[in-house]
């Protein structure tokens, strides 16, 4: 199992989830009245956020150990690309909705938190194309026998 590549794509496409419950997505120089009260936008402060990447990383890590069902492990693979891609679109929604209901006069930055989502879903298209490879593999060792 951990001697798979894919295994540590899934494992880093996991990690990248959870690394966002210590990154701020947006920090603010004001604070204002919705998420940004505390000048800083987490996923803690959005309960769709927490799930969505709550479910993300429970894929990936689920996917690694289904690793003797290959096309069901490409499923989920691809399960944690779109729940990586609705949590990056969600996170820019909450906070695009909530900034155009404060005053002009906030600097709001993104910070890494936008952005890590992106890599997972980089991580889960590497974890995918090594687990269609040993698919291949094995099929070719069917052939010959």
């Amino acid at each position: 199992m951990i001697q798979r590549i894919q295994t540590l794509f899934l494992f880093l496409a996991a990690a990248c989830f959870a690394i966002l419950f210590k990154t701020p997505m947006a920090t603010s120089d004001k604070p204002t009245a919705q998420f940004l009260s505390d000048q800083v936008y987490t996923i803690q402060d959005q309960n769709v956020l927490l799930g969505l990447t709550l479910l993300g990383a429970l894929i990936a890590v689920s996917a690694i150990f289904l690793y003797k069902n290959r096309k069901l492990q490409i499923k989920l693979g691809y399960g944690v690309m779109l729940m990586a891609i609705i949590l990056s679109l969600a996170s820019f929604l909450f906070l695009a909705n909530d900034t155009a209901n404060q005053d002009a006069t906030a600097q709001i930055s993104d910070q890494w938190g936008m952005f890590i989502p992106l890599v997972s879903v980089l991580f889960a298209l590497l974890a995918n194309h090594y687990i269609r490879k040993d698919d291949q593999l094995v099929k070719s060792m069917d052939r010959l026998r």
